[in-house]
């Protein structure tokens, strides 16, 4: 969809970290949409991959460098919540981050002042003009039934969730889980930007001891091609409409 792209490999930026995940493919893309100037990620960086936990957030911190004001964040995540269906494109309104239970956190270390406050706020860091934004773009769109707003808790992967980790989540006020996002959020509104997610539902998450199903890296992939067109038409009018808020 970008138009004038200029496109750069993660391999040719000095200290930039590698994608190493089928599907993410480690390039940088410049251009714009509709008119708006934009730079996109085709792949991102997991706390699975091995990377520390700072290097994975450090193109945000990148982008906030170069002007950009407004973050988009797409995943593809497991729904938790037993209404949702494979397919169904979900607002994230909040999230919960597990392993900053356990002192994994992005901003951990001495804080740089350049950026943001020591302790900034995570209350309202999902801008709730910009999911409202979504919901009417997508009622306008016509794509209400599969549009969601929930909760997204992340995870350190890469092993998927077991059955009773589902239970224990969906219990905690989950509707949907994965293994990215929340890192790149933390930082992008300790720089003080706006931030909009969306997760694609691309697997049920398995709740019941008698069931036969098991979550599989190749459902994610398929469930991503299936509603791509859809995402597209989605993201880029939310692009376009951006500079009214």
């Amino acid at each position: 969809m970008l138009k004038d792209q200029k496109v750069f490999s993660y391999s040719d930026i000095p200290n930039f970290p590698q994608s190493t995940v089928c599907g993410h493919a480690g390039r940088l893309v410049f251009g714009t949409l509709k008119g708006q100037p934009c730079v996109c990620m085709k792949g991102r960086f997991h706390l699975y991959e091995g990377y520390p936990i700072e290097k994975i957030t450090m193109p945000i911190r990148v982008f906030k460098l170069m002007g950009v004001e407004t973050v988009i964040l797409t995943n593809a995540a497991g729904g938790l919540n037993q209404d949702y269906k494979v397919g169904d494109i979900m607002i994230i309104k909040d999230h919960i981050n597990l392993p900053g239970f356990a002192g994994r956190n992005p901003l951990c270390g001495p804080n740089d002042e350049r950026f943001g406050t020591r302790f900034p706020c995570m209350s309202d860091a999902y801008d709730r003009k910009l999911r409202q934004l979504a919901l009417d773009v997508g009622q306008e769109l016509g794509y209400s039934h599969f549009l969601r707003e929930g909760v997204y808790c992340v995870l350190g992967g890469p092993s998927f969730e077991t059955i009773a980790e589902c239970r224990m989540l969906n219990r905690l006020g989950a509707d949907a889980v994965g293994m990215s996002t929340v890192h790149e959020v933390i930082v992008a509104r300790h720089c003080g930007m706006r931030v909009f997610a969306l997760s694609l539902i691309s697997n049920q998450a398995v709740m019941d001891y008698s069931s036969e199903d098991k979550a599989n890296h190749e459902e994610v992939l398929q469930t991503g091609e299936h509603r791509s067109q859809q995402l597209v038409k989605l993201v880029s009018t939310i692009v376009t409409s951006v500079d009214h808020f």
